[in-house]
């Protein structure tokens, strides 16, 4: 079993990076878990788009 991590800023790229490395998977995906999480910086909004994916 293996894992595979990605992180975003924008909801768009993690979308593009799951759909490219499940295109090239050999294997089987198990699971796959999302998360998102804002952070205030100075008086901007910062946003993280992150996934896991687990899989054979």
């Amino acid at each position: 079993m293996k894992v595979k991590i990605f992180d975003e800023e924008d909801e768009k790229d993690l979308e593009c990076d799951i759909n490219e490395f499940l295109e090239d998977l050999d294997g089987e995906v198990v699971d796959i878990k999302y998360q998102v999480s804002i952070g205030i910086f100075s008086e901007e909004q910062v946003f993280c788009f992150s996934a896991m994916i687990v899989y054979y």
